[in-house]
Formats: structure tokens, C-alpha cells, sequence
């Protein structure tokens, strides 16, 4: 067995009403001031009322930041930061969706340490310290509350990550309830996109591919083929959509410590440039990158198949089990009425070659591909998904 680092947030809350319940972790009890950020969806919606309420019952100054994008920009998250500098913050919580749990991570960064955000783009090249750091979900998908990852986009569409363990939270909460009014697509973008970590932390050709992640992987496959459809189709089923939650949790965990690779990489220019949510852009390109990889990785594919759809549990020959996959996968966007061309999305055929230019910049994804991915194979990739 080959050496390897496992980390993952070191608290996890999950059940219903926990998010109700924050005052109660370690974290909270000995703020004073805490940034809360999220967006300003979440607070029309009145999503963030029961939590800011239990923050303020236990007496903590609350400073609200709710002008996070989807995709956010780095002007947000120095904004974000200004927001809890100005309040003297000393914990901060972020409530949301992928975006506001980023954007919260790297907050809590710079307002801990004053770090030069430009230094730490990259793997491990964030130093801290940060300050205290709660995430709370609200959708099944980005599995950020358990991740060391955070994703801004910088300019005209470029996607930048920190991935470090210093931004790895300390607490996340994980409530079922916040989900049960997310819309029928979002449901099934960001399930999907919980899948997709799944699929490439298993096959990842990561040194760090361990035991804990590819069975982490498993059994988030598992809990998210057998209820996905029922979370996007009946949104008010408690137990489909918790399930979701800890697949995704458990994907996050997976692909943490065992990171993903082309599908992610392929995926940025779609949402950097065209604005496609982020699990929809991997939708978008997943059946076809795994057909490109397919002759690499079709025995690590196979063993993952009947996780996902228990029916190709009979299928022995591992290229024809890989290929079934693949196709169960298409299907299963088309039956959750996914767009399934980048044309779907207003993608013209003329901005392919530049998106595969930009693919190319995506070189701490690239390199855990199962197969190498060329500026052409990116662009063929493209091609065959337009």
C-alpha cells in the first residue's frame, strides 16, 4: 500500500433543523463577531432566517455579506473580506451554495492571516493561519463544506483554485430542510456534479488515491444513483434529499483527498465564459470525457458501474460494463431534463478551439487524468459534446 495523507473537516452535523441549531458547535460559542456569507437569493427567500436567528440569540454581532455570484468574481471576495475587516470579525460562516462556501473559505484566509491572495493560488501554497471557519450547505452537490478547495474566477472568465488544508473548515452543517426548496434543475445539476466528484476521485491517477476516498466514492455513487431522481422529481422527500446531502458530503470527501481531473478542467471554460452553472458544465462534457478515457480506464470504470445504477451489476466484461456506464450516465441527464449539448446553452460552434486553449490552463486537473488530454483531444472532447 502506497503512502498518503487523508484530511477532512473535523466536525460534521447532519440532520434535520441542525442548521437552526449552529450555536451550538465549538466554533460559534466562543465568537463575538462572526461574517456571514451567502447571497442575496438565499436571503429573499428567507433560507437564512432560523440561522441568523439562532446567531444572534447567542449573542454574536452578525455582519450579513449577501453579494455573492455564482461564479464568483475576486472583486466579491476582497469585498467579502472588507465586509469582516470593518466588523473585526473573529469567526465566519458561509451559507450557500458552492459559490458562498468558497468565497467564505478564502475570507476567513485573508481576514485570518492577511495573506496575499496571489500567492496562494495553487496546491498548498496557502499558508494561514485563517480564522474560525463553519459551512453550512444548502444544496447537494459541491461538497465544499468538506473540501480544501476553493474556486474564484479572476478577469475575463479564468477559474483559479486555492486547494490547501489550511481553508479545510472546522465545522460543517449538514440540513436536509435547506434543500427542500431548491428548483427541479438545480437539484439535478448539482446532483450530477456530486456524481462526477465521485467518478473522478475513484479513477483519479492522483499519488494520494487511497482506500478511504475510492470507498468514500462507492458509497456516495451509491446514495446518489439510487435517489437522485427522486430528490429532482418529488423535492419535498426528506429522506431522498438527506441522502443526497451525504453523497455529496462523501464525494467531497473523496475527491478532497483524491482530486479530479478532466472533467472538472473541461468544465471551467463553459461556466467561466458562458456563465453555465458548474454542475451542468460537467454534465455537459462527463459522457464524453469518459468515452476519451475509456480505453485507459474502462477496468476502474467497471467497478464503479453497478454503484451508480445497480441494473449493469450483471455485466462482466469490464469494456462493455465501462460502456453501459457511459451511456447510463447520458440517459440519466436526458431523464432529469438536463440540456445535454454545449448548443443547448447557447455555446457557438466558433468558441470551441479557444475553450480548449483555456482547458489546457487547468494543469492541476489535467495531471489527474486517467489519460493524457492534448489542446486537440480537448478540443475533439468539445467537439463531440457540441
Amino acid at each position: 500500500m502506497t503512502p498518503f495523507a487523508y484530511n477532512t473537516t473535523t466536525n460534521i452535523t447532519f440532520g434535520s433543523g441542525s442548521a437552526s441549531r449552529i450555536a451550538e458547535l465549538a466554533p460559534v460559542r466562543g465568537a463575538g463577531a462572526c461574517l456571514f456569507v451567502t447571497d442575496p437569493g438565499l436571503i429573499r427567500h428567507g433560507l437564512c432566517d432560523a440561522t441568523l436567528s439562532a446567531l444572534r440569540d447567542a449573542g454574536l454581532h452578525v455582519t450579513v455579506f449577501s453579494e455573492v455570484e455564482a461564479d464568483p468574481s475576486l472583486a466579491t471576495l476582497m469585498a467579502a473580506r472588507d465586509a469582516g475587516r470593518a466588523a473585526e470579525v473573529d469567526l465566519v460562516i458561509g451559507f450557500g451554495g458552492g459559490s458562498s462556501l468558497d468565497v467564505a473559505k478564502l475570507a476567513a484566509l485573508l481576514l485570518g492571516s492577511d495573506e496575499d491572495i496571489d500567492a496562494a493560488w495553487g496546491v498548498g501554497q496557502a499558508k494561514g493561519p485563517r480564522l474560525p471557519l463553519v459551512l453550512v450547505p444548502t444544496t447537494a452537490g459541491t461538497g465544499s463544506e468538506v473540501t480544501p478547495v476553493s474556486i474564484i474566477t479572476v478577469g475575463e472568465g479564468e477559474k483559479r483554485g486555492v486547494s490547501s488544508p489550511v481553508i479545510l473548515p472546522d465545522a460543517a452543517v449538514l440540513d436536509p430542510d435547506l434543500t427542500l426548496s431548491l428548483p427541479a434543475p438545480i437539484t439535478a445539476a448539482t446532483g450530477v456534479d456530486a456524481m462526477v466528484h465521485a467518478i473522478e476521485a475513484y479513477a483519479s491517477t492522483s499519488a494520494n488515491n487511497n482506500p478511504i476516498s475510492r470507498m468514500q466514492a462507492r458509497q456516495a455513487l451509491q446514495l446518489l444513483g439510487a435517489n437522485i431522481e427522486t430528490a429532482v422529481f418529488d423535492g419535498q422527500d426528506i429522506e431522498a434529499r438527506g441522502a443526497m446531502m451525504l453523497g455529496s458530503m462523501l464525494a467531497g470527501q473523496a475527491f478532497a483527498n483524491s482530486p479530479v481531473a478532466a472533467v472538472h478542467a473541461l468544465a471551467y471554460p463553459i461556466g467561466g465564459t458562458f456563465h453555465v452553472p458548474h454542475g451542468l458544465s460537467n454534465a455537459l462534457v462527463l459522457p464524453h470525457v469518459l468515452r476519451f478515457n475509456a480505453p485507459a480506464a474502462h477496468d476502474i470504470y467497471a467497478e464503479i458501474a453497478a454503484d451508480a445504477f445497480p441494473d449493469l451489476a450483471g455485466i462482466a466484461d469490464p469494456e462493455a460494463s465501462c460502456a453501459a456506464l457511459i451511456e447510463a450516465l447520458a440517459n440519466l441527464s436526458r431523464r432529469l431534463q438536463m440540456p445535454t449539448r454545449l448548443r443547448d446553452v447557447d455555446i457557438p460552434e466558433s468558441a470551441l478551439a479557444k475553450m480548449a486553449s483555456d482547458a489546457m490552463i487547468q494543469t492541476r486537473l489535467l495531471m489527474n487524468n486517467p489519460r493524457e488530454v492534448t489542446e486537440q483531444d480537448a478540443l475533439d472532447i468539445y467537439t463531440a459534446a457540441w
